[in-house]
């Protein structure tokens, strides 16, 4: 069953001076995303994944599509129905330091989405004490202010206050990118213990594919606004179809010298096209190996090529 729902969204922003020009930052992506599910999205920096993210929450509306959840489209909410949501759906951003109150201790920071929402618990330090150590963090941590923690304990709080209310849906917006690499491996492997503890599902955006791999069950590849292909995460790295999933694979480093020389290297040139102007067709055409004229014209479909495994490119489309 799928939790949430979205259907060919688009958000544009206005550029600042002109009239007519607008950025494109999501143009018309359409996915679900089921229970106790992780599904990834990866990208270049700017491909539009944090505005997607905001979009399904409702911090950003969209310029046009459905955004459903739980069979309620999310967009019509308003008043009470609409504070029942946001109780639901959640988010962690990517860097703590500013996501964090620095007036507030770590206790106010945790018990104001309860207030908030109208949660009363007997004895407050006792119940968040509890949580915190949930998180890896003890009852010396309730007192202190963000700026007395460490970057991974900062973040470590972030997830707390998103998961305290117990909502369904959390978007993890580059959680762990801010963080040291030594740091990094623990919060993954928290938030995977917390979500099996607490059933909720994920959507877990990163530039990082092996983050995302080691994280979701299913995986989209976002170009410029829009999903270029969807698998499974094994199926997605075992065979990649988009040739633009196929650079990012294999980018990835890989410590075994002579598999890495072995490894089929796929060069593209030049810079991502401005998302203001984007080339009509095929978006990656301008820098794409296996060019072909129907890419200069013609946007491709999202064609599903194997069962659950989506791509929208023309070498696929024409089959």
């Amino acid at each position: 069953m799928s939790l949430i729902r979205v259907e060919n969204v688009k958000k544009y922003f206005k550029v600042r001076g002109s009239l007519f020009k607008k950025v494109k930052a999501v143009d018309g992506v359409t996915f679900m995303i089921k229970e106790a599910e992780t599904f990834g999205v990866v990208g270049e920096t700017g491909c539009g994944k944090s505005t997607l993210g905001r979009v399904i929450l409702r911090l950003l509306k969209p310029t046009a599509g459905k955004v459903y959840f739980m069979n309620k489209d999310v967009l019509k909410l308003s008043g009470e129905n609409l504070k029942k949501f946001r109780r639901m759906a959640q988010m962690v951003f990517q860097d703590p330091h500013s996501s964090l109150n620095p007036r507030m201790t770590i206790l106010e920071i945790i018990l104001e989405p309860l207030k908030e929402h109208g949660i009363v618990v007997d004895d407050p330090e006792k119940y968040i004490t509890e949580h915190l150590e949930i998180v890896g963090l003890g009852r010396e941590h309730l007192y202190r202010y963000p700026h007395e923690l460490s970057g991974g304990q900062k973040q470590r709080v972030a997830i707390l206050r998103a998961l305290i209310l117990r909502p369904k849906f959390i978007v993890l917006d580059e959680p762990t990118s801010a963080l040291d690499v030594s740091v990094q491996a623990q919060i993954l492997n928290l938030l995977k213990d917390l979500q099996k503890k607490f059933k909720a599902s994920y959507m877990f955006i990163s530039h990082d594919l092996a983050v995302v791999k080691f994280m979701s069950n299913r995986i989209a590849v976002m170009y410029l606004g829009k999903f270029v292909e969807i698998a499974n995460a094994d199926e997605l790295f075992e065979k990649p179809l988009h040739p633009y999933a196929q650079v990012l694979l294999a980018a990835i480093p890989i410590p075994n010298p002579k598999i890495a020389r072995e490894r089929k290297k796929i060069r593209i040139v030049g810079e991502p096209p401005s998302p203001i102007n984007p080339p009509p067709g095929c978006r990656f055409h301008p820098r794409c190996p296996y060019v072909m004229d129907i890419c200069k014209r013609e946007e491709p479909p999202m064609v599903e090529v194997e069962p659950g495994h989506y791509v929208a490119c023309w070498l696929y489309a024409r089959r």
